[in-house]
């Protein structure tokens, strides 16, 4: 970085922390208690602070990676501070474990979008100062990090893996990618994508030597068409045909291989992928979730990826191209029809947004989960425009390891589309300063409406006298 980009970044840091350290200490005087998943993970955290590393709560379904990167952060600081009693691992300081994430992901994604947009550093590094920022306030992943959640430090260790992968530093990424493991078992799906932007790589420079082999005046980069599809079909075929091919591919990739090994003895140990409370977490094939996450990255990525320009292409493509999104259409109402399924706890649980987007839109008629799949079709359009700048290979990588992260989840619940929506959208061109800007504004205007509303707006169910509040 240059100097002066130094110091600006260095002090949007700094203002971002303190102010959310404000905001840490209005909802932690509000809701000083531990509140959702935290009456689970706060006392399973104090267990391990005490030393009771062999007690486990058998309603938690994650590893013990947030525990443990507490009990590491919290135990050296109450040394050396001599601190002693509860206040050790109290809620309060187990919370303040985020904000350091939420630090981490910030600095973490400015250097990703460097790394991805090689060719734009000589434009204004306001632009990915903004990036890097407006990224780092995403509503989603900032409002959990005011509470004792995994989100935090699992966005943080994934993209530092998806770093050291950029850097070609794969066994740094591989450790990286045990510790994302660590906070959620689902991370291993992007530890495979970590692997998979290498074979990708790979197979773009096998690519681009045959083109030059047949004289063929073919771009570096397969284009994201049905044409380039096609036509990328046997060359798939050819090149896990060739052992030099495979050897490379296993060379590359072994840190990645070695930890999805150790995983899979895990899952078989296991008996499965969830440790905890398995009833209430089963795996099926919920296709429509992918729909959910095309709208949900529409809806957010709206200043950054919607313009008239690409309203028009997308009218010229449908015109064009009738017969394509006519079967496209009749494809996804199959799957909206076979494969819907809803979770008791969407349906129960009013204290989460995803509950009332449910009842609102989903439950006014039978036939509204139907009448949305031309607006799923735009937003599938228009997350394929925006990624037109990427190889084939790197799409089918990434496509693969979205339906593996989104599909097999029963619960509609936006925290699963954390992930991906960051990765997605760091790998877009970098927007303008004014569309930055207006995404800033966005992701600051929904951030203190959630706020608010967890703050100020709290109810009681019939059968409790406890404070209930609205959260994602």
């Amino acid at each position: 970085m240059e100097r002066f980009e130094v110091y600006i970044f260095t002090a949007l840091c700094s203002i971002n922390f303190l102010i959310s350290c404000l905001l840490f200490s209005k909802i932690t005087r509000e809701q000083r208690d531990p509140y959702m998943d935290e009456i689970f993970h706060v006392p399973q955290a104090q267990k391990y602070c005490e030393g009771k590393f062999h007690e486990w709560d058998p309603m938690i379904t994650t590893l013990p990676g947030l525990y443990l990167a507490s009990v590491g952060l919290i135990r050296p600081v109450a040394w050396l501070a001599d601190l002693k009693g509860s206040v050790v691992c109290s809620t309060a300081m187990l919370r303040f474990i985020n904000l350091l994430f939420n630090s981490g992901n910030l600095y973490i994604i400015y250097l990703i979008i460097c790394r991805l947009h090689v060719k734009d550093k000589s434009r204004s590094a306001a632009r990915r100062i903004f990036s890097a920022l407006a990224l780092s306030t995403f509503p989603v992943l900032y409002f959990f990090t005011f509470l004792y959640y995994t989100d935090a430090g699992s966005t943080f260790f994934t993209l530092f893996m998806y770093l050291m992968t950029l850097y070609g530093s794969h066994k740094a990424a591989a450790l990286l990618g045990v510790c994302a493991v660590l906070f959620r078992q689902t991370n291993i799906i992007w530890v495979a994508f970590c692997a998979g932007t290498m074979v990708a790589q790979k197979m773009d420079e096998s690519w681009r030597t045959e083109s030059k082999k047949r004289d063929e005046k073919s771009p570096s980069q397969v284009p994201l068409t049905i044409n380039g599809a096609m036509r990328v079909m046997r060359f798939l075929l050819e090149f896990f045909k060739t052992p030099n091919n495979i050897k490379a591919v296993v060379l590359s990739t072994w840190p990645y291989i070695a930890v999805a090994v150790v995983f899979a003895v895990f899952v078989v140990l296991n008996d499965g992928i969830v440790v905890g409370d398995r009833s209430s977490h089963e795996a099926c094939l919920n296709f429509p979730q992918i729909f959910y996450f095309l709208s949900f990255t529409l809806l957010f990525s709206l200043p950054t990826s919607l313009s008239y320009q690409r309203v028009v292409r997308f009218l010229q493509s449908l015109r064009k191209q009738p017969l394509i999104y006519a079967v496209l259409m009749t494809f996804s109402l199959f799957l909206v029809w076979k494969f819907t399924f809803v979770h008791k706890y969407l349906l129960a649980d009013n204290r989460h947004f995803p509950f009332y987007v449910w009842k609102r839109i989903f439950q006014r008629h039978e036939f509204v989960r139907f009448l949305l799949v031309p607006g799923y079709v735009f937003a599938a359009w228009n997350f394929l425009d925006t990624l037109r700048s990427k190889s084939l290979f790197w799409f089918l990588c990434f496509a693969v390891c979205l339906v593996a992260a989104t599909v097999p989840q029963k619960l509609l619940e936006f925290r699963y589309f954390i992930l991906p929506y960051l990765l997605y959208r760091v790998h877009i061109p970098v927007p303008s300063l004014p569309r930055l800007l207006l995404e800033f504004c966005l992701f600051t205007a929904v951030n203190a409406a959630t706020v608010y509303i967890f703050i100020y707006k709290t109810f009681q169910w019939p059968d409790s006298t406890a404070a209930q509040r609205f959260m994602w």
